[in-house]
């Protein structure tokens, strides 16, 4: 069983209830106000009931992980392949001389990208699965906007497992030949950019929401930063559209370069910035056995 750690908090009551361990008590601090169902537990102390029995983990290093794996595979395959001689030397974040499916498409560049990749998307996928219990559990009934309600945040864990599964296929098959292989590649990449941004969405507006019911005790502008993601997210495929729509291929393909660049940038800043959320609240996951 895996047990999410909102960090340490205070109990407030009398000094014979404390002792007692009975009477009215209050919480103060980052977790939620409800009660979690049995089995759906999320701990509000390091010294609740239980969590001596299981290993105790930070879980801001999955979310740091799960940023920089995929900035170091499509770096080292871009290094690789110039120094290699399969792409020419170039910035692509400006020149658009290359995508990232280029660089690390053959030889040494695609094994390194693979090796990286893969284990980066299972991290992503399990980060947005601990991002949605604990969103779920610190809102409680207090959802209220579109993207925060029940089926809104019930979504977010699919929606980032489907998004992992979907940057597999795209590690997995590229390098490979075929209608095919060709057919998963793009299916793989338009899925898994387009559910990473709805996931940054909504984790986006719940922690906003939680900062708004001062149950989150962050810097002002951190919560925001998921949400301001996914929109500049948005805002690169506004700019491919309008790009194919007006200017030849060459453009065309020079500028879905630069923004394949900058939109996997902008996926790299977003688990960043959850890990960054993380560590200043202190939550951690305890692996244990269920509660009896």
């Amino acid at each position: 069983m895996a047990d999410v750690d909102t960090g340490p908090q205070r109990a407030v009551g009398t000094g014979s209830q404390r002792a007692a361990g009975t009477g009215p008590h209050k919480v103060e601090g980052t977790g939620p106000p409800n009660r979690p169902r049995p089995g759906h537990a999320l701990h509000t102390s390091p010294g609740a009931p239980g969590a001596d029995r299981g290993l105790s983990l930070p879980l801001w290093p999955l979310a740091l992980l799960a940023a920089l794996l995929p900035a170091a595979a499509a770096l080292l395959a871009l290094w690789l392949a110039v120094r290699a001689g399969l792409v020419p030397a170039c910035n692509p974040f400006i020149d658009g001389c290359v995508s990232i499916s280029r660089a690390a498409r053959h030889d040494l560049p695609n094994h390194v990208f693979r090796a990286l990749m893969l284990p980066a998307a299972t991290l992503q996928g399990l980060v947005w699965l601990l991002t949605a219990r604990w969103l779920r559990a610190g809102l409680g009934s207090t959802l209220g906007s579109p993207l925060g309600s029940p089926l809104g945040l019930r979504a977010l864990a699919p929606l980032g497992l489907a998004a992992a599964v979907a940057l597999v296929l795209y590690a997995s098959f590229l390098g490979t030949e075929g209608p095919a292989y060709r057919w998963l590649r793009q299916y793989g990449t338009v899925v898994y950019f387009g559910f990473t941004c709805l996931c940054l969405l909504l984790a986006g507006d719940g922690m906003v929401r939680l900062a708004a019911q001062r149950r989150l005790a962050l810097p002002r502008g951190l919560p925001p930063t998921l949400k301001g993601l996914a929109v500049l997210l948005v805002a690169l495929g506004l700019v491919n559209a309008i790009v194919a729509a007006l200017f030849d291929a060459a453009v065309k393909a020079r500028i879905e370069n630069v923004t394949e660049w900058w939109g996997a940038l902008v996926f790299v800043l977003g688990f960043a910035a959850l890990a960054a959320i993380w560590w200043r609240l202190g939550l951690r996951v305890t692996l244990g056995p269920p509660p009896r």
